[in-house]
Order: C-alpha cells, then structure tokens, then sequence
C-alpha cells in the first residue's frame, strides 16, 4: 500500500506510442488510430522526448483543405497554417514538449496540466528518456481507491501522529471517498491542521468532522 502523495510512476501509462521526426502525417493519424491516442510524443534517435504531436496540430490540414484564408486569418492563424502545410512529425509537433519525471508528484504533474492547458504529458527520465505518459484520467484513478485503505492511511498518518491514545478517542470512518473523523480530541486547536492532512491524502474527495474537546467533567 502506498502513503501518500502518490507519484506520476504509479499512475502512468507505461506502454507509449511515439514517433520519430521524420515520420509522415498519415503515419502519424494511422498510429494514432490504431493505439486510439489523441497525441504521441516525437523522439530523437536516442528516446529523448524532443516534441508532441497532438489532434489540435493535424486538424489545421484538413480545416484548411479546400479553404483560401484572408489575410487577417493568416496573420492570426499563422501557426496553424504552417502545420497546415506540413507533411513530417518534426514539422507539425509542438516543441519542446512540456515534459514530467516520474517521481513528481500527482499535485504537481496536476498543476502542470492546468498550467499549460494541456491533456497530457510525457514521462521522462533525467536524460529526457521517454518512459511513459500521463493524461488527466490517470490522475483521476487516485479517487478509485478503496474507502478503507484511505481510512488505514488517515489513521495511521494523520490520527495517530495529532491525537494519540489515550488523551484523544478518534473514529475514522470514509464512504465514497468522503472521510468523517469523529469522537475526541485533547486538543481542538489542532482540528484545521487535521483537516489539510487528511485533504492531502490521495483519493480524499471531502473531510467532515464530529469532533469534541476533552471531557472536563472527567477532571
């Protein structure tokens, strides 16, 4: 079982299609289909990730086929234009690709997903090595783990750590990914910082709490 943070190795896709810069655009629409991919990472001759090669840049070919754009077009869309006129991977791809390591975890491979607007990014090695892909859906697979595997990693991270026994009486319960921790606590102050250690565990959708201060009645 992992704690968290997970990290982008253990969500990746493993098994990437890629090409190379010189191959051609209906090599690249046909590899495409037959992996059913909306992208594949170009490399050098040594697997070093050098662009990326995206529906977005082999749409423009067909979008200005039979079309003689005005000038405002051209000087807006100049890009796309190009790639409209292109025939060879190293042509078309966006470059340099926005590239992650392995060990980044999944909150930062997330927000460089959110930064670039991108669907995807390529995995790669310290050298630049091609090791594998991660989309969106990947880093949506934390939020399928199971409900008591996530309530063992709260428990054993988060209650035990802020509120040991005996002083406190903590209750883990997760359904839906939705984490309740109830019972009590010996100190309510620490309550906010429970909440942004349990938030940080992967697959946490929500965190609720039924918690008291200690029993002064009991003094």
């Amino acid at each position: 079982m992992h704690a968290s943070p997970h990290i982008v190795s253990d969500v990746m896709t493993r098994e990437v299609a890629s090409v190379d810069r010189r191959a051609a655009f209906k090599d690249i629409v046909r590899t495409m289909q037959e992996r059913k991919v909306s992208a594949v990472p170009v490399v050098d001759g040594g697997n070093r990730v050098v662009g990326l090669v995206s529906e977005a840049d082999l749409l423009p070919k067909e979008e200005f086929r039979d079309s003689d754009p005005d000038r405002y077009t051209q000087l807006r869309r100049l890009s796309d234009l190009a790639k409209a006129g292109s025939v060879a991977a190293g042509e078309l791809m966006t470059s340099p690709a926005l590239t992650v390591r392995p060990d980044a975890t999944l909150a930062q491979a997330a927000r460089e997903l959110a930064r670039a607007r991108v669907k995807r990014l390529p995995v790669v090695d310290e050298d630049g090595r091609l090791e594998g892909i991660v989309s969106r859906a990947d880093l949506l697979k934390v939020f399928l783990r199971e409900d008591e595997e996530i309530a063992e990693e709260v428990r054993r991270e988060t209650v035990a750590y802020l509120f040991p026994t005996p002083a406190s009486a903590v209750l883990v319960e997760v359904q839906d990914g939705v984490v309740t921790l109830g019972g009590r606590v010996h100190d309510t102050s620490l309550v906010p910082v429970a909440a942004r250690l349990v938030r940080a565990v992967e697959g946490v959708v929500d965190v609720r709490f039924a918690l008291d201060g200690p029993d002064r009645s009991a003094s």
